[in-house]
């Protein structure tokens, strides 16, 4: 590719000056090439230059799961050339008219980021774009030599002819650009055959990201245009009362200073989140100063007396009412009337906010007919959908650059930044740069929910569990999103299949709502880290009661290897002998039998996430009321594993991630404003704290699933667990804060108040 060649310009490309060729097949079935004197256009994932560098269009959401990497990795696969030879370049959003409903529809397919599905959701798509890639090449190389296609082979970009001649894909380039693809699919390598798929690669970005070169959406930039900081209401649906800017609008660079409008009390949380005041600037330094002198006078929301105190109160006041029923096998209440022991236990989750690296911003310009936005995004489609709701410019002429995002975790998937800088753009007619602050980040977030777990157990005689219920009391994940009105009220919060049911005659899982005046939303792998916590650790708790081992006592309830129906993200189905697999190699790796040293203990947990499985064994020590993680396990079965190195890296960050949050994180509220506002008081974990991380990725040929969420369900009740054996003290609450130095009588040590000890 031309080195002068733009990213943005990439899409446009077809055939450069020199003959280069460019091939995609996403949108079916695929397109007859459209050629001019210029460009020669066959699809748009692949360009190949006469120089044989093969420069490879990436359509995913890059949020730091790897999937910029992996998911060209499929291309080159099937393509058959050394990834040595491959340059990847970002795709961006594209939306293009077509005559069956709904009239449009994504030039890439899939673009979204969220519940780690781009490598399912591609591993047939972009590797058959591969092979159609290869394909042509070898079509050409045929008509050249006057040869059967079917007798030619192709090698590390080459094709090959019987007699031992060959052509390097560049020379070949010109001629395939002109052929039509393959009519039907084309075959695909076995897994024996892969020289890219399943090797340690390095991230496409690695060198721009250890040296800072622009790369994220912070570091866009629009000619022309204004940054702009807002002042945000801090109450749950205020307003405004009255603005004084007059010493904001002589700060030096200030530009101009506007309004947005916010919700109104109770409507749906699908545009921005609250009502503010912009200040908008040549710099972001003088715009932050011209907010700093703003006199604002906020009018507090209906929620101004409501706190996360409160809501715990009226949680533990509801749990002996009516409750709806998610699902329901046997009859839990007979098995506990007949039962010979009942081990009852309450777990709470706090509402946690996501905590990016990088803090919500995006650069967007509006004119007459076309929008451009340059944002670090996880669904693009929701972000243009947005757009052209707010200026009635058609969808199509939207452009949306993606970026590399600083983290996303499910706060990208809610476009409330976009709709922020449209209106400001809006108002002032020039191109806009928003951008957050760390305490803006923190503040207005759409949070995970908050929730009491209400679990019982009941064995018989033998020891052995034969029923299991379990109560959600929750804040509603669905809250205020009207995409989610026909949903069921415990979706987000509430597994109703996931394990242990189906692994006992008797269950119940039932949700009790809870009203709060709080946004909520998706956060990483999220009904999963809300319940495995509760679940993982109860189990640990049932195991004590019943003195036997913990993972002997998983094991019989996930019992033979067999395939249960999961209704919820992940399924349709749930392999108990994959699960028990992790399971029990990480006993293995942490030497579950051995007796630890006096003052350390060991602590187990599984998940079942996303169609993944992962487990997670802990060693870990007390002393002075804080811990210690001496050996930290994380087993992990995703299926086929395109790239082991990005996998391996997905399962640390996860699992410091799942330990970072258990420690410390909290969202707290008091008259109806978050008290947290940086990571003073939301403290992620310090480097001196972290563990190493020993992953172990079992070998599966089964289809693959992605690896961004898989590792942070069973990281926090692992480490509980272990907490619990060497110190006997049972975590029922995250975050851990001081539970571990508390006293009965010392209720003052609470992380914070609380109506009662759990």
């Amino acid at each position: 590719m031309n080195a002068a060649l733009s990213r943005r310009a990439f899409l446009q490309l077809s055939t450069t000056a020199l003959g280069g060729l460019c091939l995609s097949s996403v949108v079916r079935p695929m397109a007859a090439p459209v050629a001019t004197a210029a460009t020669t256009q066959v699809t748009l994932y692949v360009a190949i230059e006469p120089d044989d560098r093969v420069i490879i269009g990436a359509r995913g959401c890059e949020i730091g799961q790897g999937v910029k990497t992996s998911l060209p990795m499929l291309i080159a696969e099937e393509l058959d050339v050394a990834w040595s030879q491959v340059e990847v370049e970002q795709l961006p959003y594209v939306v293009l008219t077509q005559a069956e409903p709904p009239g449009l529809t994504s030039k890439y397919g899939a673009q979204g980021a969220g519940g780690s599905t781009n490598i399912s959701d591609s591993w047939e798509e972009l590797r058959q774009a591969g092979a159609q890639a290869r394909w042509l090449l070898v079509q050409a190389a045929a008509d050249l030599w006057t040869a059967s296609a079917d007798k030619l082979t192709t090698r590390l970009g080459r094709v090959q002819h019987p007699d031992g001649r060959a052509l390097r894909y560049g020379e070949l380039a010109g001629r395939a650009a002109l052929l039509s693809p393959s009519a039907t699919p084309l075959p695909l390598k076995g897994a024996r055959d892969f020289q890219i798929i399943g090797k340690p690669t390095r991230v496409a970005d690695a060198g721009r990201i250890v040296t800072g070169a622009p790369l994220f959406g912070i570091d866009g930039d629009i000619p022309g245009a204004w940054v702009a900081v807002v002042a945000r209401c801090p109450y749950f649906d205020g307003s405004i009362a009255a603005v004084d800017d007059s010493v904001a609008r002589q700060v030096p660079g200030v530009r101009d200073i506007v309004q947005i409008s916010g919700p109104s009390d109770g409507s749906p949380l699908d545009v921005n989140l609250a009502p503010g005041v912009a200040v908008l600037a040549d710099d972001t330094w003088s715009a932050m100063q011209g907010r700093r002198a703003l006199k604002i006078e906020w009018k507090p929301g209906p929620w101004a007396h409501d706190s996360t105190q409160a809501l715990e109160e009226r949680a533990l006041d509801s749990l002996p009412g009516g409750a709806q029923v998610a699902r329901q096998d046997g009859d839990p209440d007979q098995a506990r009337s007949r039962a010979a022991q009942v081990v009852e236990g309450r777990y709470l989750v706090p509402f946690l906010a996501h905590a990016t690296m990088e803090p919500q911003n995006c650069n967007i310009q509006i004119e007459r007919d076309r929008v451009l936005l340059i944002a670090p995004l996880q669904r693009p489609a929701g972000a243009s959908r947005l757009i052209s709701r707010l200026t009635g410019i058609a969808r199509n002429n939207i452009e949306i650059q993606l970026t590399r995002s600083g983290g996303g975790f499910g706060r990208r998937l809610e476009n409330d930044c976009v709709a922020e800088a449209v209106m400001i753009a809006k108002a002032v007619n020039r191109p806009v740069k928003l951008v957050w602050t760390r305490e803006d980040d923190m503040q207005h977030d759409y949070y995970r929910p908050w929730g009491l777990h209400a679990l019982s157990a009941t064995l018989d005689k033998s020891n052995a569990v034969i029923g299991w219920s379990h109560r959600v009391t929750a804040t509603p994940r669905k809250f205020r999103v009207p995409g989610m009105a026909n949903d069921p009220d415990w979706i987000g919060v509430c597994d109703p299949d996931g394990y242990p049911a189906g692994g006992l005659p008797h269950y119940r899982s039932e949700f009790v709502p809870l009203e709060f005046g709080l946004a909520r939303g998706w956060w990483r792998a999220p009904v999963h880290t809300f319940n495995a916590f509760a679940i993982e650790s109860f189990l640990d708790e049932v195991a004590h009661a019943a003195k036997r081992d913990p993972v002997e006592l998983r094991l019989q309830l996930l019992g033979a290897a067999r395939q249960l129906d999961y209704r919820d993200h992940g399924g349709p189905k749930f392999d108990t002998g994959r699960l028990a697999a992790v399971l029990q190699e990480a006993a293995r790796r942490i030497d579950w039998k051995r007796k630890p040293a006096k003052g350390r203990g060991l602590g187990i947990a599984c998940h079942f996430t996303f169609g993944g499985y992962a487990a997670h064994a802990m060693e870990v020590s007390v002393e002075d009321g804080w811990f210690k993680v001496h050996r930290c396990i994380c087993v992990v079965d995703i299926g086929q594993v395109v790239n082991p190195l990005g996998v391996e890296a997905q399962m640390m960050g996860a699992t410091l991630d799942g330990l970072s949050m258990a420690m410390r994180q909290q969202i707290t509220v008091r008259d109806g404003r978050i008290e947290q506002s940086n990571f003073n008081d939301y403290p992620l974990q310090r480097m001196h704290e972290a563990p190493d991380v020993d992953v172990i990725i079992m070998p599966g040929s089964a289809s693959p699933v992605g690896a961004g969420e898989m590792g942070i369900p069973s990281a926090a009740p692992a480490l509980c667990n272990a907490l619990f054996a060497a110190s006997g003290k049972r975590i029922r609450r995250l975050p851990i804060g001081d539970q571990l130095v508390w006293q009965a009588s010392r209720t003052d040590l609470l992380p914070f108040p609380v109506a009662t000890e759990l």
